[in-house]
């Protein structure tokens, strides 16, 4: 059974730069094909201030952190009985090439099911720009198979 008394656990913050480039290969890997996001004057001819980040973006942000997913060593979790079981975003405001994003993350809830076969521990994150703006928010579920 995964340590339950790390509910509300929070992860060391770290921010990371996001750059033009890394918007548009992200677009391109998702399949968008709307120039906002490729194309600097697309993007401000459509309102905004420069290339936007599509959506989803934030979590590969994630993955730039110091230690690639912590929840795995902070539960000593093997990751070969691990699924991403969900991803839910809300934004709040555009992240934008050349914002510098804080990323906040903690545990916020774990529960069992099938008697304690399956676990699943949801983390949530924040993720804020250079100005100290909250731009979004994602809850991940992660389900552990203990069997």
């Amino acid at each position: 059974m995964l340590d339950q008394t790390k509910v509300g656990y929070k992860f060391p913050a770290f921010n990371i730069d996001v750059e033009k480039g890394r918007l548009k290969m992200f677009a391109k890997a998702i399949g968008e094909t709307n120039p906002i996001y490729t194309d600097e004057q697309a993007a401000i001819a459509a309102g905004f201030k420069t290339i936007p980040a599509p959506p989803t973006f934030p979590f590969t942000i994630e993955l730039e952190g110091p230690e690639l997913l912590p929840v795995l060593n902070m539960l000593n979790m093997d990751i070969a009985k691990l699924l991403h079981g969900s991803q839910e975003f809300e934004y709040f405001d555009s992240i934008y090439a050349g914002d510098s994003i804080e990323v906040s993350s903690s545990i916020v809830n774990m529960f069992a099911k099938k008697g304690g076969a399956l676990e699943f521990v949801e983390l949530e994150s924040s993720y804020s720009n250079q100005d100290a703006k909250l731009v979004a928010k994602a809850t991940c579920t992660l389900v552990y198979r203990n069997a």
